[in-house]
């Protein structure tokens, strides 16, 4: 899973050695936390959270395969100051 994940987001950013992917198990699910450059934020997300959506899309359809239960958070990076 986490494979599939830093495969897309580092051909989708800029910088791709900034992408980084904390990937948790636990009974049945897997919980992965997208941390990428704040440059970065709106290539991932996409106009109206298109391809962010598209991403979990993809994931989920390997979650299914792999008969597990998929989620994704894309987190903000440290440093980061929210847009006024």
């Amino acid at each position: 899973m986490k494979d599939l994940l830093e495969f897309i987001a580092k051909n989708l950013v800029t910088k791709p050695e900034a992408v980084s992917i904390d990937e948790q198990m636990e009974e049945g699910n897997v919980n992965l936390n997208l941390t990428v450059d704040p440059s970065d934020m709106g290539l991932i997300i996409g106009k109206n959270g298109q391809t962010i959506r598209a991403i979990r899309k993809l994931l989920t359809v390997r979650a299914i395969a792999e008969n597990v239960r998929i989620n994704l958070q894309l987190v903000e990076p440290p440093g980061s100051a929210p847009s006024e």
